[in-house]
């Protein structure tokens, strides 16, 4: 516990220390568009590295076994994507058109209606998932000194809101080299310490015996499967604060580089948190709550220095993913609703200002989310199917296509929404290939479809929309 307390105050006074060269509203949303291709790939892997990465993955492990590898490896695939196709193309309209957000970017391709469309359901959302990296951290907190998961949230809570508020992705950006450092020993050093203090692989096929079906299944076991990819790939494509994370890329080369190896590293780190699950079926298999699988392995299953570290990374890990989601959340309500709704002639210090104290505000209605909702899975599936199945066909069409306007782009977010809640309340029978995911999915590519047939043709001479001088 007092690692954990000294190096939470590390990571606090870092993020003020960088802070003090964020003066303008560029360095706190793009970080001056100058990250590397190694920075790119550390904040990029620290924010995808986080609650549904390490504690709900190895929670899916120790449930279902192998096939939990889908979880984080659907991430990785889609990460990739980004990485290959999207990124660069989007980075280069970033940079010409000076674009800060996601937001930015749907206004200039669909118009003002779209922005606010999706600023509103971003911010119902990503508290979802910011809630979901508390409750991580806050098991940590729970397993090492007790802690109970309301204190436990409010630390962390605090710890994320104070550096990220100072200063924006660049702290961020630096800050999660540096966890992302610690979370990787930690893991990679405990790993086969624990495998062979619990006995070895053949203890955890021993204990399969009372574990779900298909248990070294990788394509399908218990719950997990590859099915999670129509879930988590198009999530990670077009994830707001992936993109925005993007946009501070220093060029084309750097945005490649940098997120495709942020993609290699994530695929093949989505075996481990899986066979940490798996190892603790076998110390435990009657844990009331899988998602302690993780915690509980550290905190008993390696000598007390190694299980320091590891658990000091699995929390590096949360407060990692914590502060990307509080990104969106400030980024967008700053910029795309504060600057181009409500204070169109606002000053760039206005905004700035504006941002972190959407910052302070994020991080204190995640903080009371994390404490009323009960699991780490269940809060990050809320989120990513919102992001999937309202954002990924506007922005990857807009991407490739001049012809769809606003028509198609909110024909397309209603009609995911819409697909997801007839699954979710019975209207259409779930199971198979009907999800809630799958079926939004479907739903918003053929509402786009229909919105485009139905609204009046953009000639491919006519000029993209243009935003107001106030939002660039």
């Amino acid at each position: 516990m007092l690692l954990l307390l000294v190096y939470a105050a590390g990571l606090v006074l870092l993020g003020l220390w960088i802070g003090r060269r964020v003066g303008d509203s560029s360095s706190f949303f793009v970080a001056g568009r100058r990250l590397s291709p190694g920075l790119l790939c550390a904040t990029i892997l620290a924010a995808n590295i986080g609650a549904g990465s390490t504690v709900g993955a190895a929670g899916l492990g120790y449930a279902n076994g192998l096939a939990a590898w889908w979880w984080v490896g659907s991430a990785a695939i889609g990460t990739a994507i980004l990485g290959v196709w999207i990124g660069p193309r989007i980075w280069k309209i970033a940079s010409e058109r000076g674009l800060y957000t996601v937001g930015d970017y749907l206004e200039l391709r669909y118009g003002p209606s779209v922005r606010a469309v999706v600023a509103g359901i971003m911010w119902i959302a990503t508290l979802a998932i910011l809630a979901g990296q508390l409750i991580a951290a806050a098991w940590i907190l729970d397993v090492v000194a007790g802690i109970p998961k309301p204190i436990g949230c409010l630390i962390a809570g605090g710890v994320m809101t104070a550096y990220f508020t100072a200063g924006g992705l660049l702290s961020s950006a630096w800050i999660n080299a540096v966890q992302l450092t610690v979370l990787l020993a930690g893991l990679l050093l405990s790993l086969p310490i624990a495998l062979q203090g619990v006995g070895g692989w053949n203890a955890i096929v021993e204990s399969a015996a009372s574990a779900a079906p298909d248990y070294f299944g990788f394509m399908s076991g218990g719950g997990s499967s590859w099915m999670y990819l129509f879930l988590l790939a198009p999530a990670f494509i077009v994830s707001p604060g992936l993109i925005q994370k993007v946009y501070g890329g220093r060029d084309v080369r750097a945005v490649r580089i940098g997120v495709i190896a942020s993609a290699i590293a994530l695929g093949l780190f989505a075996i481990v948190p899986p066979v940490f699950g798996m190892i603790a079926h076998a110390m435990d298999p009657g844990l009331a709550n899988p998602e302690l699988a993780l915690p509980v392995v550290f905190a008993e299953g390696v000598p007390l220095a190694v299980g320091a570290l590891a658990l000091a990374a699995v929390f590096s890990a949360e407060i990692s993913s914590a502060d990307a989601i509080l990104f969106m959340l400030s980024t967008s309500l700053a910029e795309d609703i504060y600057k181009r709704f409500v204070r169109p002639d606002a000053t760039d210090r206005e905004v700035l200002r504006m941002a972190r104290m959407a910052a302070v505000a994020g991080g204190g209605f995640g903080v009371a989310l994390a404490i009323a909702l009960p699991s780490v899975i269940g809060s990050l599936s809320v989120f990513y199917t919102l992001l999937s199945v309202s954002l990924f066909v506007p922005v990857v069409a807009g991407l490739y296509t001049r012809r769809p306007g606003t028509p198609a782009a909110l024909a397309a977010m209603a009609g995911g929404v819409a697909g997801v809640a007839a699954v979710r309340l019975g209207a259409l029978p779930a199971g198979g290939w009907t999800t809630p995911y799958t079926v939004g999915l479907a739903a918003a590519a053929v509402c786009f479809v229909v919105g485009t047939l139905l609204s009046p043709a953009r000639t491919r001479s006519s000029p993209p929309p243009e935003l107001p001088p106030a939002s660039r």
